[in-house]
């Protein structure tokens, strides 16, 4: 079985950490909680090859407080997993609605059911770790790469056109960093902000993301995504999140503060 480190050690003095393991089959997965004084927010980062996100909001935890679990299983982005003797592979971000396992395997080839079945139960084992129901919002970090994909990917005619409802674009940012959400609250709040932001739609495709199990369990969603590298915009990101994220949602920050 292939053995997975921890990518991203705790960095400074009084940050805590406790994992939970995953295993399937040939993948090992593990759940790294890092905490630092009282939780005020709690990250989540999916993909283990997207560390500036994870940086930032190890950045941002260190002065401001708060939990980060981050999922480490080896440094790339999809979950690779053998089953009798053969391979498939997946985006761990399609792993979160029943619909969506099988379209994320078939991306890359056929579809195995133990597969599905075990991605399921990873799925799961991530959002009881989470807890966002009891959090009352879901909080990601995502990195892409430089002109692959970015703000202009939502508009009319690009090929996430069908995941928008609407998309508000300040051109003085990157193209590249971005906010998405799936709550129309938050959209307005980021707006003001003047931050590039996309709110998703209510008919966007079933893919499986953590986007559309938030909007089906109608749970409000935010997803900082920057540009690897782009950390100082990054942790910026961070900051108005947060803010706009407890000006739409007193009970939030009252909760956060218990």
């Amino acid at each position: 079985m292939a053995e997975t480190k921890a990518q991203h050690p705790p960095l400074f003095e009084g940050l805590v950490s406790d994992t939970t393991r995953i295993t399937m089959n040939n993948l090992g997965l593990n759940l790294v909680r890092y905490t630092y004084r009282a939780p005020k927010v709690r990250f989540l980062v999916i993909h283990d090859d997207e560390d500036t996100g994870v940086k930032a909001a190890l950045e941002y935890i260190r002065f401001s407080g708060g939990t980060l679990i981050d999922c480490q299983y080896g440094g790339i982005r999809n979950f690779k997993i053998n089953n009798q003797g053969e391979s498939f592979q997946t985006d761990p971000n399609s792993i979160y609605t029943k619909a969506g396992i099988p379209i994320g395997i078939q991306k890359y080839g056929p579809v195995d059911d133990d597969v599905v079945k075990q991605l399921e139960r990873t799925a799961k084992t991530i959002l009881k770790l989470y807890n966002p129901e009891q959090l009352g919002y879901i909080f990601t970090l995502h990195n892409n790469t430089d002109g692959d994909f970015g703000i202009s990917s939502y508009l009319k005619g690009y090929e996430l056109e069908a995941a928008a409802d609407s998309v508000h674009i300040n051109f003085s940012m990157d193209p590249d960093d971005l906010i998405f959400v799936t709550d129309a609250k938050l959209f307005s709040g980021f707006k003001k902000e003047n931050v590039n932001v996309v709110l998703q739609s209510a008919k966007a495709p079933d893919d499986g993301s953590l986007s559309i199990y938030a909007m089906y369990n109608k749970i409000p969603y935010i997803n900082v995504e920057v540009q690897h590298g782009h950390f100082d915009e990054n942790l910026r990101l961070i900051e108005i999140a947060i803010k706009v994220l407890f000006q739409a949602y007193p009970l939030l920050k009252q909760k956060a503060a218990e």
